[in-house]
């Protein structure tokens, strides 16, 4: 048994398909688009590398992958949350201690050398990558902007010295027939309040002239948030070529406004669990088949980000752009809603999903180690 630094784009391949070949027989794995890892991880396409250190690592027997990792030194990071400290993600492995012992040694190993003596996860380069490990729902379906891990992970973390920094929770939200009259009072109080309105987008494309706007909106809304990193330019146009073309409008709202600018918005999409199953991530020959069809004919949606300008938070809108995301739910017979991680402390989100027939059915942990 040996680690093995991922040093080319060959070595970078093998890292990825270990997580496929670890979860193949898993029926509540969702894997991946192999792509988008790829390209995250890969120095060239990833914006996020000019102000990180990374390494990627492997544990190897008889050329077999036993596990991998991601060490991450985000510059960025240190400066804004004056915390000595780095991060590692993408990390899977074997139930085996000599694998999980054998990856993290190496990594904290890597930080102290570089002058780092703290460390948490899993968390990725921004807040748009995967972050947190499952510790609850390890029996439901997973989505694709959130991680599934197996049930052993958490106690390997646990036996190497990690304990609890901060949790996630995730919840299963229905679709109702209706929208009870006590909201849609309130929201129109609000836009009437506050003098703004809801975009009308029909098409995709109309979407990308507001993408840096709902990007700006995201860096100023979620500073606070644990370990949130601003993005860089380069890294909004990316994720807006890499999204945006796609992106169902329905399920795209933006809240203006009375000059028509941006001051919140959410984004939800058609779930693609299914469809990835069934695709096993690859796009091609034929997995793009089952992600139009899911695309184009949902019956559940996950909703990614929510985040609305700080002079207009506490005031409704946040509600505003879940209700008209609700709204398109009926329209299109959409049965039920993932929610993505929500700070376990941010009661005012989740506050809101009393409204509704719902289920907190998932949890995941970012897990702290000051290292000696």
């Amino acid at each position: 048994m040996k680690i093995v630094e991922v040093k080319d784009k060959k070595d970078l391949k093998r890292f990825i398909d270990f997580q496929y070949s670890l979860y193949k027989d898993c029926k509540y794995f969702v894997p991946p688009l192999r792509d988008d890892t790829f390209n995250t991880l890969n120095r060239e396409k990833n914006p996020a590398f000019k102000y990180s250190d990374v390494m990627i690592w492997m544990v190897e027997e008889n050329k077999n992958v036993l596990g991998r990792l991601v060490g991450i030194i985000n510059r960025k990071e240190i400066e804004i949350w004056e915390k000595n400290i780095g991060r590692f993600g993408w990390v899977d492995f074997v139930d085996d201690f000599e694998v999980s012992g054998l990856l993290f040694s190496t990594y904290e190993n890597w930080l102290k050398k570089n002058g780092i003596f703290e460390s948490h996860g899993p968390m990725g380069f921004t807040d748009l990558d995967p972050e947190g490990m499952l510790i609850e729902g390890f029996d439901e379906l997973g989505t694709l902007p959130m991680i599934y891990n197996y049930e052993y992970y958490p106690k390997h973390l646990e036996k190497l010295g990690y304990v609890k920094d901060i949790d996630w929770v995730e919840f299963e939200v229905k679709v109702p027939s209706k929208i009870p009259e006590k909201i849609l009072r309130v929201n129109n109080i609000v836009q009437e309040k506050l003098n703004v309105s809801i975009l009308d987008i029909k098409k995709a494309k109309e979407l990308k002239k507001y993408a840096m706007k709902i990007f700006e909106i995201l860096n100023e809304s979620y500073s606070t948030l644990y370990g949130f990193v601003p993005l860089e330019k380069e890294q909004m146009e990316s994720y807006t070529q890499q999204y945006f073309g796609f992106i169902n409008p329905d399920y795209v709202k933006i809240v203006v406004d009375k000059e028509k600018n941006p001051i919140g918005f959410g984004i939800a999409m058609p779930s693609l669990s299914e469809a990835l199953q069934k695709s096993k991530g690859k796009i091609f020959p034929f997995g793009f088949i089952h992600l139009l069809w899911a695309l184009k004919f949902p019956k559940k949606i996950d909703l990614y980000l929510v985040a609305v300008k700080k002079e207009y938070m506490g005031s409704g809108v946040n509600a505003l752009l879940i209700t008209e995301i609700t709204k398109s739910c009926i329209k299109n017979r959409i049965v039920s809603a993932e929610t993505s991680g929500e700070l376990e402390n941010n009661l005012k989100i989740q506050s809101f999903w009393k409204y509704f027939e719902h289920r907190q059915h998932k949890r995941r942990r970012c897990f702290y180690k000051k290292l000696s």
